[in-house]
């Protein structure tokens, strides 16, 4: 299997997870005009099965260290198993209430305020399991992201009284999935082995694991996604009938890419954890907020008409998010 040799690498990789990570929901925005975001959702979730597939078929199958994809699977423990899927179960209610905050409150509130406060338990939750990196470095970091946050939310405050309306509705989903999703990544990794070159007997390597989780998050869509289809937050019920009927190939590729963009990232995540160590790996990855942020802000203008005091929170906000990643990257230098 593809194994990371060097910290410098791994960064690389987490790099590619926040970009993966900020962009996926690109594709919900893009599809969900006239296609209701639970039935984009089962597109998402068969995305994520297809990714891990191909993946695991060839870097999770290649290379002489570590195990192969296949083998790794048929040795792993049930304990193991469990908590990945475990882990798809919780990932899979957190990121349908974020994507029905996007519907809601459009990415730019989304982003920052449910996965930035996703970043911040997440990274305490997998630091105190594993406590890899200069804590002050990586907390400080974790402390600037908060700061950008609650100027992002102070910007979205500000664009709604402007416009007569209130993301209310939008920021307590938001802070709803982010409190749930801090939890979804340590359940995922309490199933993988921390030595991918000569894995631990019952625990699972990367490649294995996000098979299990993307199985967890597929099959709880059947309660999860099912309730949102006939009790939507935003909009009139869908049904299951109208996903066979009234999807067209450009919707349904649209679902299937947006679950391949996040799953690759998730993935890139993991293997870069064995360098980085899971708590660095997973703060460095949920910079994806600052990706949303941006997407929302410069590429679907949702903060078009706007006051002009309004940029120097924007401002603000992306300084302090970039600097707080900095932190994050240099506490395990």
């Amino acid at each position: 299997m593809f194994i990371i040799n060097s910290y410098t690498l791994a960064v690389f990789f987490c790099i590619i997870t926040m970009l993966c990570w900020g962009s996926w929901a690109n594709t919900s925005k893009v599809s969900t005009d006239k296609w209701p975001f639970p039935l984009f959702y089962w597109d998402y979730s068969l995305g994520l099965i297809l990714m891990t597939l191909i993946y695991g078929l060839t870097m999770g199958s290649a290379g002489e260290n570590g195990r192969s994809f296949i083998a790794d699977l048929q040795q792993a423990d049930s304990a193991s198993i469990t908590s990945a899927f475990i882990g798809g179960i919780v990932f899979n209610l957190s990121n349908l209430l974020i994507v029905a905050a996007i519907a809601v409150a459009g990415i730019s509130v989304a982003f920052p305020v449910g996965v930035g406060l996703a970043l911040v338990i997440g990274v305490i939750v997998n630091y105190i399991k594993n406590p890899a990196g200069d804590p002050i470095l990586l907390f400080g970091g974790v402390t600037l992201v908060v700061i950008a946050i609650v100027v992002n939310a102070m910007a979205s405050s500000k664009v709604s009284k402007s416009k007569g309306s209130t993301p209310a509705k939008g920021i307590v989903l938001s802070v709803l999935a982010g409190i749930i999703m801090g939890f979804f990544y340590r359940f995922v990794a309490d199933g993988m082995t921390l030595n991918f070159i000569s894995p631990d007997p019952g625990k699972m390597t990367p490649y294995s694991a996000v098979l299990i989780f993307s199985l967890g998050v597929f099959i709880s869509n059947f309660l999860w996604n099912t309730f949102f289809m006939y009790k939507p937050i935003e909009g009139s019920k869908s049904t299951y009938k109208e996903y066979f009927t009234n999807g067209t190939t450009r919707q349904h590729i649209f679902g299937l890419l947006g679950g391949m963009i996040w799953m690759t990232g998730f993935l890139f995540n993991l293997i870069a954890s064995d360098k980085a160590g899971p708590a660095i790996s997973y703060g460095l990855g949920q910079g994806a907020t600052m990706i949303g942020a941006a997407w929302g802000v410069f590429v679907f203008k949702e903060f078009k008409g706007a006051p002009a005091s309004i940029n120097k929170y924007l401002v603000t906000m992306f300084v302090t998010f970039i600097a707080g990643l900095g932190m994050i990257i240099i506490a395990r230098l």
